[in-house]
């Protein structure tokens, strides 16, 4: 049972609660401290004073007062007027995810909100009656306002919803329910739209698929290696002692994990080969690398998936706080580094598929086939993880590195987070089918190895994929052999496999192998 607004969410928790395998629920502690915080914006409604969004105007209208009577208007008309995406509906999950993290921000118990607005989203959560939110319109500084503002429509009866596959009018899966639309209190419209939820529910996706591109991607490079017959020197642990990243030792003792007591490396320990090419010696320095971007990238959507990011902050009755923790630039900066370093996975995995082909291995034939010539063999696989790598090379450009003004310059500064956590999913995406690529080019490169026997893990790990793609004897349409590739690993089938023969791997373990 996972508690908001008094538990420690992480990212696997937020997953949990997502797939339903982890219940989520409102304690009378957290119930008490929201109501508490509650009480304090409805006086200080009342009040003469001018409080930012409580009793003023939103924005560069921060100056202007906002009658008594009308407080609860201007939370309905926020909602209303900043509903101005554009583009493709994200995806139900993602938006289903943002309303989880919403509720457990809300539910610290600085923001204010009604325990009946935060009934009403948990509502939606548990009978998945999720909000249609476009994928354009964020500039990741006020908060997510538009995404945020789309999420929230459907609590005053507009909008549309996705229930039960359908894409419906709110209204119409209101009257099913026999419900009506809230009433918004002073500062609930504010509340709900500022926020980093639309930023950080990509970030929390980034983390786990990222994660698993990183696990596959050492897998498939020790695949490759024992199909090209290379060396396993380059992940002693004596060297990298020498140079201790976090992340190279860690990716060195999973290349040694799963390279140990191989038939095929001990065959030519002594050859008079001196060293490989880059893309297969340094897996540790640069899958490293990107192991240590994860890592940054993990513990930064930690701290704030447990973090208050509207605004203003109630502290306490005499101690309102209008401040800026709603600006998305913590989440963009890391979120584009992790974009990088799943670019650079694909790029250093492409380079391994362009060796393979070479026929430059004992044993393994040009093009991976040995009838090349009336064959293409494997030729035209490695242009589409070449077409894969350059559209990804051109996603790779900062969007935290951009900001155009907004609001009539009352927010002058933006992240453009939006923008950083949707370009690094699509890096993802495609890094997937790189690796889906190499690893069909590892195994029948692998193949070539028989009858000599990997480790363990690699010879299971090639049983697996031979148990669903046959080896290559002539040519064949290849797309649908991709496909299964990728299918493959979409079902961390292959993952689970390691982690039923390894369980440690590296002093780091905790800090890379969890979150």
């Amino acid at each position: 049972m996972f508690n908001y607004g008094i538990d420690v969410l992480t990212v696997g928790k937020a997953l949990q609660i997502l797939n339903g395998e982890l219940k989520a629920t409102l304690t009378n502690k957290a119930l008490t401290k929201i109501e508490n915080c509650h009480n304090i914006v409805l006086k200080t409604s009342q009040k003469d004073k001018a409080v930012y969004g409580i009793n003023t105007g939103f924005g560069p209208l921060c100056d202007t007062r906002i009658s008594k009577d009308k407080t609860s208007e201007l939370q309905r008309k926020i909602l209303l007027s900043h509903a101005v995406g554009v583009g493709k509906p994200i995806a139900i999950d993602l938006a289903k995810l943002m309303l989880i993290l919403k509720v457990h921000s809300l539910s610290q118990g600085y923001s204010g909100i009604s325990s009946t607005v935060l009934n009403r989203i948990l509502w939606h959560i548990e009978n998945d009656v999720i909000p249609m939110v476009p994928e354009q319109g964020s500039v990741g500084a006020s908060g997510d306002l538009c995404p945020l503002a789309h999420l929230f429509l459907p609590l005053i009866g507009e909008g549309k919803v996705y229930y039960k596959n359908d894409l419906l009018d709110t209204s119409v899966v209101l009257k099913k329910f026999n419900l009506k639309p809230i009433n918004l209190h002073p500062k609930a419209g504010l509340a709900l739209i500022n926020g980093t939820q639309f930023i950080l529910s990509h970030a929390v996706f980034v983390v786990d698929k990222l994660y698993k591109c990183l696990s596959h991607a050492d897998l498939i490079g020790s695949l490759m290696i024992e199909g090209l017959m290379g060396s396993q020197t380059p992940f002693y642990k004596e060297l990298h002692q020498t140079r201790p990243y976090k992340g190279n030792i860690h990716v060195a003792a999973r290349m040694r994990s799963f390279l140990r007591d191989s038939e095929i490396g001990n065959s030519h320990k002594n050859c008079g080969k001196v060293q490989d090419p880059y893309s297969m010696r340094c897996i540790p320095q640069v899958h490293g690398s990107s192991r240590n971007a994860w890592l940054h990238l993990k513990e930064v959507v930690e701290t704030e998936l447990n973090s208050v990011t509207d605004n203003p902050v109630i502290i306490s009755e005499d101690l309102i706080i209008s401040g800026g923790s709603f600006h998305g630039q913590p989440l963009a900066m890391p979120l584009d580094y992790a974009c990088l370093a799943a670019a650079e996975l694909g790029s250093i995995s492409d380079r391994r598929t362009y060796l393979s082909l070479g026929g430059k291995y004992d044993g393994t034939p040009r093009l991976l086939i040995k009838d090349s010539g009336l064959n293409s063999g494997f030729m035209i696989l490695q242009y589409t993880t070449a077409a894969l790598v350059s559209e990804n090379k051109g996603l790779c450009f900062p969007a935290s590195a951009d900001s155009i003004p907004t609001s009539l310059g009352q927010e002058d500064h933006v992240s453009m987070g939006s923008i950083s956590g949707r370009k690094a999913l699509r890096v993802l995406n495609n890094l997937e089918k790189i690796l889906a690529i190499e690893m069909l080019c590892a195994a029948q490169a692998f193949d070539f190895r028989k009858p000599l026997h990997s480790s363990k893990i690699l010879d299971k790990v090639h049983q697996l994929i031979r148990s669903n793609i046959e080896h290559t004897t002539e040519d064949r349409v290849f797309a649908k052999d991709i496909e299964k590739a990728i299918n493959i690993l979409k079902s961390n089938k292959l993952l689970e496999i390691t982690s039923e023969i390894n369980h440690s791997y590296s002093e780091f373990d905790t800090e890379f192998e969890t979150y």
